[in-house]
Parts: C-alpha cells; sequence; structure tokens
C-alpha cells in the first residue's frame, strides 16, 4: 500500500503555526455565530497529525478541548464532518464503527466499508482503539449484532486473518478457484464458507490469480457470480472485498457515486469516505470517479450538497 499522504488532496500545510491556528479557530467562535470559513480555511488544509497539534495549543492555550467547542457551535453534517476531522484516522473509524453498532438496527454498509478496506494492521489498531475508547469488545459488539454468514465474514476481517505477504502459488491459487466455483455456480445452491476461507484469508496477489483462473473454469466474472449466489449484506461483503482487492480507489469511487446518485444523499457514506480518504487516495478516487461515471466528483458533491457542508467537502475533494 502506498504511503498515507502522497495520493491525498490534503497536504501538509506549509509554515505551519499551531497557536495561530488554535487562535484563529478561538476567534471564529467567540462572540455571537461562528466564522465557519475559518473552520474550513483552517482544517480543512492541514493534516491530520497537524490538527493534532493545534488541539493540544488549543488545549493549552484556551484550557477547553477543541472539539468541544466546535461541536457546541456546529451542527448537522458539517459538525460531523469537522469532528471527523479533528481524530486520528483509527479512531475515527473505531468511532464510525461505533455509531454503525449502537442504537437500533445496523449501519452494515459501515461495518463493509471500513473492516473490507483497511489492513491487517489497520484492523488491529482499529479494534485496539475501540477497546479504549469504548470499553468494549470489537468483534464481541460486532458479533451481537450481526448473524449468520454476514456476521462470520466479518469476524474473519476482524480478526485480521488475511495471509501477510504477497507470494502467488498458482497450483493453490486454480484449486482455490475450483473450489469456489464448485461450492457456488456449479451447484444448486451455495456453500458460503468455501468463499469465505478464500476471499477473507489469502492475500491480495494470490487473490487476483484466483479471480483469473475462476474467469477461466466459469466462464464468469467473480462478481457477477456473487451477486447471482448470494444476496443481502453477505452479497455486499463478498462484493466489497473483492473490489478492494482489485481497485480500492475504484470501491470508494463507486461507493461515493452510489450515495449521491438519485434521491436524497447518504451523507453517512459521503462524509465517511471524504474524511477517511481525504489524506490517502483522494487523487485517485476522483481519477477512478471521472473514468467510471465520466463526471468529476467535484461536480458531484457541487449538485449534491449545499451550505458550509458542501464548502468543507469541495475543499477535502480538491479543485476539479
Amino acid at each position: 500500500m502506498a504511503a498515507i499522504g502522497n495520493r491525498g488532496t490534503v497536504k501538509e500545510a506549509a509554515g505551519f503555526d499551531p497557536d495561530a491556528d488554535a487562535q484563529k479557530l478561538r476567534g471564529a467562535m467567540k462572540g455571537a455565530g461562528t466564522n465557519e470559513a475559518t473552520v474550513i480555511e483552517v482544517l480543512a488544509h492541514r493534516t491530520i497529525a497537524q490538527r493534532q497539534r493545534i488541539k493540544e495549543a488549543y488545549k493549552k492555550t484556551v484550557g477547553k478541548d477543541l472539539a468541544d467547542d466546535l461541536s457546541s457551535e456546529l451542527s448537522g453534517n458539517f459538525e460531523a464532518v469537522v469532528l471527523g476531522l479533528l481524530m486520528l484516522a483509527p479512531v475515527y473509524d473505531a468511532y464510525e464503527l461505533r455509531n454503525a453498532i449502537k442504537g437500533a438496527g445496523t449501519e452494515e454498509a459501515c461495518l463493509i466499508d471500513i473492516l473490507a478496506s483497511r489492513t491487517n494492521k489497520e484492523i488491529k489498531v482499529i479494534s485496539d482503539v475501540y477497546k479504549k475508547e469504548y470499553g468494549k469488545d470489537l468483534e464481541d459488539d460486532v458479533c451481537g449484532d450481526t448473524s449468520g454468514m454476514f456476521k462470520r465474514v466479518l469476524v474473519s476481517l476482524l480478526t485480521a486473518g488475511r495471509d501477510e505477504g504477497n507470494e502467488v502459488n498458482a497450483a493453490l491459487a486454480s484449486q482455490d478457484a475450483k473450489e469456489i466455483y464448485e461450492a457456488g455456480e456449479a451447484h444448486w445452491g451455495t456453500d458460503e464458507v468455501k468463499f469465505l476461507t478464500v476471499l477473507c484469508v489469502r492475500n491480495r496477489n494470490h487473490l487476483l490469480r484466483v479471480f483469473d483462473e475462476y474467469q477461466k473454469i466459469s466462464g464468469r466474472d467473480i462478481e457477477e457470480s456473487i451477486k447471482r449466489e448470494m444476496s443481502g449484506s453477505l452479497e455486499d461483503a463478498f462484493l466489497a472485498i473483492v473490489k478492494c482487492i482489485r481497485n480500492k480507489p475504484a470501491f470508494f469511487a463507486e461507493r461515493l457515486y452510489k450515495s449521491m446518485k438519485g434521491l436524497g444523499t447518504t451523507d453517512s457514506v459521503l462524509i465517511r469516505i471524504m474524511v477517511s480518504r481525504a489524506e490517502i487516495d483522494m487523487l485517485d478516487i476522483k481519477a477512478q470517479f471521472l473514468k467510471m461515471y465520466g463526471k468529476t466528483l467535484h461536480s458531484f458533491i457541487k449538485g449534491d450538497t449545499s451550505g458550509d457542508y458542501r464548502k468543507i467537502l469541495l475543499e477535502l475533494c480538491g479543485d476539479e
């Protein structure tokens, strides 16, 4: 995986001065009303690491928590973006997972988005942070809130079971492809455990080879077979795993597109991806979006959102 920061739209601010930024934010919140433009100007143009230093400077000079102060001044989707930007990546992921689980009903899309796209190492850190922040075990919470095969897939991803390394064993790849084919397309009924054993455990290079072999054996793309054989959250989870293995930026581009097309916007998805990928691979996501849909991500966000929420998302997106 590319190092964080080199394919992002958010770069380190030159001549960075955390104390000056803390004072700017303080000034933006003093008196009646908030100067949202200042909040956007500062927070959307600093890296996560720089924002942590602003938080420290704010606490030191103002004696209060920056996130708390902003939270009491802002509201709605704009507030959600701002608070997300103030968190370290694993803290934000843990926070999103917690919100997806607690309360009535579960936001399965969030569990899938995060667990299918993060590396073993990232998932381990997220689990540790979750325990520390919420005093609960992430795996227990996921198990308590999901069921059946979908639960088993999430647990497999959570136990960071994916093989490390990039080696490809050609014979094993062909065997895996054959077993998935026999577990699905070749028979009436589907043996989902076989899919899990391969998709959640093998390394990326090996899986790319399995997908090629699968196409040769079955005459179909693995994604097409998953759509024919599965349904609901389980289908979504397996498709997300395959898409993330093949092309992660394309996976996120599609999620963004679907969050905005048609009536209404799924803001939770839009916010989560814009906040969590801004510093990692937003440039690649934008390129994929244009390639896949013939329109820029910028124009989509602009047409689908409004106010300060729109402004801060467009800053994170970067220019056309």
